[in-house]
């Protein structure tokens, strides 16, 4: 699906962005090819002909009493007073978060 340039300049516009020619170009094109894939994924069949058989290790979704503070704090791998690290998760960089 094309989307046009005056499109992705209301859209800039709306969200407070400051594009320069080359963002707004990257932008129409990207934003075109996504909203034509989901355009595609739309015109896709995807009916279930078998209904799915239940998932006996998926536990109950209900309520229950979280860990206790300190055992959490006790089993942690760095633990320091009351709270522990943990590395960054989204390959961040480790200097970055202390």
């Amino acid at each position: 699906m094309p989307i046009s340039e005056r499109t992705i300049e209301h859209l800039a516009k709306l969200a407070h962005l400051d594009l320069d020619p080359a963002e707004m170009e990257g932008l129409t094109r990207d934003l075109g090819a996504i909203l034509e894939y989901v355009e595609r994924l739309s015109d896709s069949d995807v009916t279930i002909e078998d209904e799915m058989p239940p998932l006996g290790w998926l536990r109950d979704d209900v309520p229950a009493p979280g860990m206790q503070p300190g055992l959490a704090v006790s089993i942690a791998p760095d633990p320091q007073n009351e709270l522990f690290k943990v590395p960054p998760v989204l390959g961040g960089d480790r200097a970055k978060h202390g």
